[in-house]
């Protein structure tokens, strides 16, 4: 949709690159979409707006995004010490141990309440690597 000067409306350039950013969709779809509701746009000029002005909605999103690795994952292991089998629970962040928790019986829960304390609003994910 074009006006006299030949310039597009703005809400429509926003529209393309945000469906074209979003979705698995090709320029050619997206000129059918249009076409289908009554609007006639390229391919070509839906290429041309998507380089223009992707990387500035992008920018603009961004501000929004949430942090992606807050969380922290339980490992649950069992382990013989002193000749006495234990439970083995830790907090692990980005690879690396943040903290343990060693009991005598199999008590998930305790575990995620001990480790809930130090998660401070993280989600936290449990692995379990050994099944007795």
């Amino acid at each position: 949709m074009t006006s006299k000067a030949g310039t597009s409306s703005a809400w429509l350039i926003v529209l393309t690159a945000s469906w074209y950013l979003r979705y698995p969709l090709s320029y050619r779809d997206l000129e059918e979409m249009f076409r289908e509701h009554g609007f006639e746009v390229d391919h070509s000029t839906i290429n041309r707006w998507v380089l223009a002005y992707a990387p500035i909605i992008e920018k603009r999103l961004r501000q929004f995004r949430r942090p992606h690795c807050g969380s922290m994952r339980v490992d649950e292991t069992y382990v013989k010490i002193r000749g006495k089998w234990r439970y083995l629970y830790r907090a692990i962040k980005h690879g690396n141990p943040v903290d343990f928790l060693l009991t005598a019986k199999c008590d998930l829960d305790a575990a995620k309440r001990f480790f809930r304390k130090n998660a401070h609003g993280r989600a936290i994910i449990v692995a379990r690597q050994d099944r007795h």
